[in-house]
C-alpha cells in the first residue's frame, strides 16, 4: 500500500490557499483596523477573535453538510469552489474601502468594511472543513499521518508565498512615512493565488473517482471500520471509541491553549519582562516554524513505525519540557543563555508537527467515511474553542498576576494534553514502513 504524493499535493492546494489567505489576514487585518479605521486594540481584538468564534459553529455545519452532498464534481469540491469564488471577491473589496476611507472617512465607509469583513470569514468558512477532509476521502485510513504531512508542507508553502511577496512589495523603507498604506496589490496577489490554486484543483482533482478507489480499498479492509450501525442503519461510534474520541477532541484543545497562548503573547513577554524588540520574538517564531517543516514529513514516517499516538505522546511531552526550560533561560538574567532559546523553540516546532500531523489523521480514522467532514468540523471546533478562550485567560493572568507564568501556563496545559492522550485507544491504525529500496517505491509520483 503506498501513498499518492501527487494526488495528495493536488488537493493539498486548497490549504496552500487558505492558509496564505490567513497569514495576510493576521498580519495585515490588524494594521488596517487600527492605522485607518482607529479602531481600539479591544475593539480590533474582538473582531480578529470573530472568525475564531464563528468558526466554532461553521466548520462542523459545512463539514456535515459537504458529507451528505453529491455531485458530478463530488462531495467537498462544490463548497471549495464556491467558497473560494465569494471569498476572492470579497478579499478585493476589502482595499476598496480602506482605501475611501483613507480618503474620506465617514462610518457608512466603516460600517461597509465591517460587513465585508463578516461575508468573508463566512465564506472562508465554507470550504474550510470541506478542504481538509478531501485528503482523508481520498487517502486510505493507515497512510493519513503521511498524507497529513504533505498537507500540511502545502499550508507552509502558502504561507511562505505570502511571505515573501508582502517582504518584496511592502519593505519599511517603502511604508515608514506613509500616512496610509495602500495593501490593494497584496489582496490582489493572494486572490489570484487563490484562484489559480483552485482553478488547478478543479482541472486535476478527480474527486468522485479517487474516492471510489479508496472506499474499495476500505471495503477490503473492514477491520479498519471502527463504528458500527445505529438507529436507521447509519453508523456510530461505539461507547469506547467515542471516549476515545472525546479525549482526542479534549487533548486538541488543551495543547492549542498551550500553542496559542504562546504565539499570542510571546512579543509582548519579550518586551515586558526580557527587554526584547520584536525582532528577537520574530525570530525565535521563524526557528519554529523551520522545525516544524522539517519534521512535518518524518513524523508521518515515525507515525507509520510506532504509531500515531505514541508520537503525540513523544510530541506533547517535548512540548511541555520546552516550556518549562523556556522558563529557566527566561527568567535567569543571563544573556548568553539566550542563545539556547533558539534551540529550544526550534524543539517547539518539531513538537508542534509530531502532534499536528497525526492528530486530524486519529480523528478521522475513528469514524466512516461518510461522516469525515462532520468529525473535521469537530476538530476544528476542538482547536477553535481553545484559540478563542486562551489569549483572554493568559492575557489576564499576565496581567493580574505575572508576565513569569507564560510558559508555566503552557507547559501546565501542554502536560494535561499528554495525560488525556493516554486514554485515547483508538484511531492508531498504522501500516509497517517499507524498508531499503521498497521504500523509494513509495515515491510514486
Amino acid at each position: 500500500m503506498k501513498l499518492n504524493y501527487k494526488r495528495t499535493l493536488l488537493s493539498g492546494l486548497a490549504f496552500l490557499a487558505i492558509t496564505a489567505f490567513w497569514q495576510m489576514y493576521d498580519n495585515v487585518l490588524p494594521l488596517i483596523l487600527g492605522n485607518t479605521f482607529h479602531l481600539s486594540e479591544s475593539v480590533t481584538g474582538a473582531i480578529m477573535a470573530s472568525d475564531n468564534i464563528l468558526a466554532l459553529f461553521l466548520l462542523p455545519l459545512f463539514g456535515k453538510l459537504s458529507d451528505k452532498t453529491d455531485t458530478r464534481i463530488g462531495k467537498r469540491m462544490p463548497y471549495i469552489l464556491f467558497g473560494t469564488g465569494v471569498a476572492i471577491i470579497l478579499t478585493n473589496i476589502l482595499p476598496l474601502l480602506d482605501n475611501s476611507y483613507a480618503d474620506s472617512p465617514s462610518d457608512f465607509r466603516l460600517v461597509s468594511f465591517i460587513i465585508t469583513l463578516g461575508l468573508l470569514l463566512i465564506a472562508m468558512s465554507i470550504f474550510r472543513s470541506p478542504s481538509v477532509a478531501l485528503m482523508p476521502d481520498i487517502t486510505p485510513k493507515p497512510l493519513r499521518s503521511r498524507g497529513n504531512a504533505i498537507i500540511n508542507l502545502m499550508g507552509a508553502l502558502g504561507g511562505i508565498i505570502y511571505l515573501f511577496f508582502s517582504a518584496l512589495m511592502y519593505p519599511e523603507s517603502k511604508t515608514k512615512a506613509l500616512a496610509h498604506v495602500n495593501y490593494q496589490p497584496l489582496f490582489i496577489f493572494i486572490s489570484i493565488l487563490m484562484f489559480l490554486s483552485i482553478g488547478i484543483m478543479l482541472l486535476t482533482v478527480k474527486e468522485p473517482s479517487w474516492s471510489k478507489e479508496n472506499e474499495q480499498i476500505e471495503k477490503e479492509h473492514p477491520e479498519w471500520d471502527l463504528t458500527e450501525k445505529g438507529d436507521n442503519n447509519r453508523a456510530r461510534l461505539p461507547r469506547p471509541v467515542l471516549r476515545s474520541m472525546l479525549f482526542l477532541l479534549f487533548s486538541v484543545a488543551l495543547w492549542y491553549f498551550a500553542y496559542n497562548a504562546l504565539t499570542t503573547w510571546f512579543t509582548s513577554y519579550c518586551s515586558t519582562l526580557m527587554g526584547k524588540n520584536l525582532g528577537f520574538a520574530s525570530t525565535c517564531f521563524l526557528i519554529t516554524n523551520v522545525g516544524a517543516i522539517i519534521t512535518f514529513i518524518p513524523a508521518g514516517i515515525l507515525a507509520s513505525r510506532i504509531g500515531r499516538r505514541k508520537t503525540i505522546l513523544i510530541g506533547t511531552l517535548s512540548f511541555s519540557l520546552c516550556f518549562v526550560f523556556a522558563y529557566f533561560i527566561t527568567t535567569s538574567g543571563s544573556e548568553s543563555a539566550l542563545f539556547t532559546m533558539y534551540i529550544d523553540f526550534f524543539i517547539v516546532g518539531a513538537a508542534w508537527a509530531l502532534i499536528n500531523v497525526n492528530s486530524l489523521p486519529m480523528c478521522v480514522e475513528m469514524c466512516s467515511g461518510a461522516d469525515t467532514g462532520k468529525f473535521t468540523g469537530y476538530y476544528y471546533t476542538a482547536s477553535m474553542s481553545a484559540q478563542v478562550v486562551t489569549p483572554v485567560l493568559a492575557g489576564t493572568l499576565l496581567k493580574h498576576v505575572s508576565y513569569k507564568i507564560l510558559f508555566p501556563y503552557a507547559a501546565l496545559f501542554a502536560f494535561l494534553s499528554f495525560i488525556t492522550m493516554l486514554f485515547v485507544k483508538h484511531g492508531d491504525n498504522r501500516v509497517s514502513a517499507a524498508k531499503g529500496l521498497d521504500a523509494f517505491e513509495e515515491m510514486d509520483i
